[in-house]
Parts: structure tokens; sequence; C-alpha cells
């Protein structure tokens, strides 16, 4: 006897959002009412034809299996917010199904890509046979092309991708055009450092972890509130780092021997807004696990990291500044150790906030109290 189960996943659950319709849905009829009533709620649906291309693929196998075999079909839903919630929600579901009708083999019809992401969790628990993908016939030409551009507008995941990096490129593209001709060059040149910064982060992942902290202040109200308090506090930082350092430039007159003392200082007098920028934005992230319960120690140990990096940044600069400026320095070793003396502190504090966490680690690990770290 062979039992083989159709599967068919929806992802980012539309058929929860537009019916009301939980998953798994098990059984032909379950599945055939389920496709009727996502039908009629978004004839445009694509999942419907996937459930569609399920339910032929079961009555086939139905019409072709012998007496002993068993032959079953099932929807898995995921969730709105595709990712890590959804691909779970979908695991238990197939935990569910399997259990209950502990399938040989299974075939698994998809609409897309996306849906297909899901093979290895479903592979880590029944073996998949076949893979099906069904693509809706559409007529072909300009006015079809026209048609999914403004459909894909309409939706409301494509228009966050599309929209927003687009109406970010004219708004810079037209308020450079729009300003003075100095400072409208800056704007229009500060455009490839825009787009350049968007690309970096859709090529290091950093959406995920801007989604992941979005979803960490919704369910955190109270820790959200001092967390944005703090982020804004560290967009003003970043902006007044900016300023201070376009001050700093604009006292300087542009000619080749002032170069480099210009630029060394220019970076002295914004590194302390940038460092506390960085030490409120790390305090927000913080805040917020400590809500959650998941207050992790290495955010200290980065914070005070991030001290002792801008004390001998900012001592090195000093020393750099005074030498190219003309001023006599001794290369002395008392001289040297009054000037590291700040960083040296520092040092001393990294190593014994180090150590305190990695001793609460160590306690946690062996069953002791929890603290948190």
């Amino acid at each position: 006897m062979t039992r083989t189960l159709v599967l068919t996943v929806d992802r980012d659950d539309d058929l929860g959002s537009k019916t009301s319709i939980r998953g798994p849905v098990v059984g032909r009829r379950q599945v055939l009412t389920s496709a009727l009533k996502l039908g009629v709620a978004d004839p445009e649906e694509s999942d419907t034809n996937a459930i569609l291309g399920a339910l032929r693929q079961y009555d086939l196998l139905a019409e072709a299996k012998s007496e002993d075999d068993q032959v079953e079909i099932a929807i898995l839903t995921g969730d709105e917010k595709v990712g890590v919630r959804s691909d779970r929600a979908i695991a238990a579901q197939l935990e569910e199904v399997v259990s209950a009708f502990q399938p040989d083999q299974a075939l698994l019809v998809t609409d897309g890509a996306e849906d297909e992401s899901v093979l290895p969790i479903i592979q880590s628990q029944v073996r998949i046979d076949h893979v099906e993908k069904v693509i809706v016939k559409q007529s072909k030409g300009i006015e079809g092309t026209y048609y999914y551009i403004v459909k894909a507008l309409e939706d409301p995941k494509w228009r966050s991708k599309i929209m927003v990096p687009l109406g970010a490129v004219m708004a810079i593209f037209g308020l450079g055009i729009m300003l003075p001709n100095e400072i409208g060059g800056v704007v229009i040149g500060a455009l490839p450092l825009v787009l350049g910064l968007y690309i970096l982060s859709k090529g290091a992942g950093l959406e995920s972890t801007v989604a992941r902290v979005v979803q960490e202040m919704r369910e955190n109200a109270d820790a959200a509130m001092f967390s944005s308090l703090l982020w804004t506090a560290t967009v003003f930082s970043a902006i007044f780092a900016v300023a201070e350092g376009w001050r700093e430039f604009g006292t300087y007159g542009v000619g080749p021997t002032a170069s480099s003392v210009m630029w060394l200082n220019v970076i002295h007098s914004s590194l302390a807004w940038t460092i506390i920028a960085f030490l409120t934005s790390t305090a927000g992230f913080m805040l917020l696990r400590l809500k959650r319960g998941s207050f992790s120690g290495s955010l200290i140990v980065l914070s005070v990291f991030g001290m002792v990096v801008y004390s001998f940044l900012n001592t090195a600069l000093d020393i750099a500044i005074r030498v190219l400026e003309g001023e006599a320095y001794t290369f002395g070793v008392q001289t040297i150790l009054n000037d590291l003396a700040t960083p040296i502190i520092w040092i001393v504090v990294l190593w014994t906030v180090t150590t305190v966490v990695r001793s609460l680690q160590a306690k946690q690990a062996q069953g002791e109290r929890y603290w948190g770290i």
C-alpha cells in the first residue's frame, strides 16, 4: 500500500486573508470549497489556479491508484508577513497533516518560486516525488504588459519595492534642481550615495534586520516608545555630525596645503556626534531585547568597544592635527602615555565588562540563576 499526499502551499496566506479559511485544509471536498471561495473573493488570484491544479493531480492519482493505495490532498497556509513566521506556520501544519495521514510520498503543486522556497521544509518531513508549477496563460502584447504593471503597483508587496525607491530618487533629483546651484549640486551628487546605500542594504540583507526591528517594536509597545526616542536621537546625532563636519569644512579655504589638515579637522569635529549616534542606536536595540527577555550582553560589550575605538581615534586625530599644523610634539614615552590615558582606561573597562558577561553566560549555561545574558 502506498500513501500519496498532494500538497499546495499558500505561503503569504491569501486564502486566510481573503476567505478567512485557516490551514491546513485537508480533503478533496474542503479543498474544492476553498478554491471556489478564493476564486469568488479574488478571481485574479494565482493561488486559485494552484489549488485547482492540485485537485487535478489528486483526481488523476485517485483514478490510477490500486485498491490498497491511498491519496490525500491538503493546502498549507503561511502568514501575510512572508518569512520566518509563515515558514513556521507551514512547518507546523505539515507536521499535523503528516502525523494524521502518514504519507509515503508527496506531490507539490505551486504557482511560483515563492511557494517553491518552502520545498526544503516539506522535504524534511516527507519525500517529494514531483513538483508541478501552474502558470496561468495570458494574452501577450503591450496591453497585457500594461495590465501586469498596473496590477503589480496595486499589490502592497510590489508597491513598496517599486514605488518607494523610485519616489525617493525623483524627490532627491527634483529637490536638487530647485535648490541653488552649490546646494543643489550637493543634493544631486548625494543621489548615487543614496542608491548605493540602498543596493548595499539589499545585498547585505539589512532589510530583514529592519523588518525584525519593526516587528519587535510592534510586539513591545512600551519599549518601542523609548527605543523610538533613542533612534530619533540617533538620526539627529548623525545629522549633527554631518552639519559639524560641513561647518568645519567651510572654515578652510580651498588649497592643496590645507587639504590634509582640513579633512582631519572635519573628521575630528564630527567624531563625537558619530559615537553618540552609535551609542543611542545600540541602547535602542538593548531596550527592546531587555523587554523581550532576550537581552544580550554582547550589546554592552559592543558599546564599550565603540568607546575604545572612539578614544583611540580622537587621540590619534588630535596628535596628527597638532603635528601637521607645525606644533612641536615630543614622541616620548611620558607624552604618549599621557595622551593614551583615556584609551587605556577604556581598554580596561572593555576587559572588565567582557569578563563579567562571559562569567554570567557560563553560570547561565550551567543552569544557575537566569541573568538574561
